[in-house]
């Protein structure tokens, strides 16, 4: 099942730098080896914002609810998930 998935990130100005550097380490990795099992399919920068809109192909709503959830970066994340069928006039569909 597909996700289109918009993350909004406001990371406390007051944040340590070291714990700032560590966090966003983490999340990156989280986020390549999701991409790397196929499961975060696509991940795009929203230009001028601290923000991503995301793609993911999952089981379900759970299985997103607990990758989303466990993300390092998700305690400062609003989060806004759309899900996602097939449109009969992509070309995909009338192959």
């Amino acid at each position: 099942m597909l996700f289109h998935v918009r993350m909004d990130v406001a990371l406390p100005h007051d944040l340590a730098p070291s714990e700032r550097d560590s966090l966003l380490a983490t999340e990156k990795a989280r986020a390549l080896e999701l991409q790397r099992k196929g499961t975060w399919v696509h991940l795009w920068r929203v230009v001028g914002h601290y923000s991503n809109i995301s793609v993911f192909d999952v089981g379900g709503p759970e299985e997103l609810h607990q990758i989303l959830w466990n993300l390092p970066l998700f305690p400062f994340m609003a989060i806004t998930v759309t899900p996602l069928t097939e449109h009969p006039s992509a070309l995909a569909a009338n192959l």
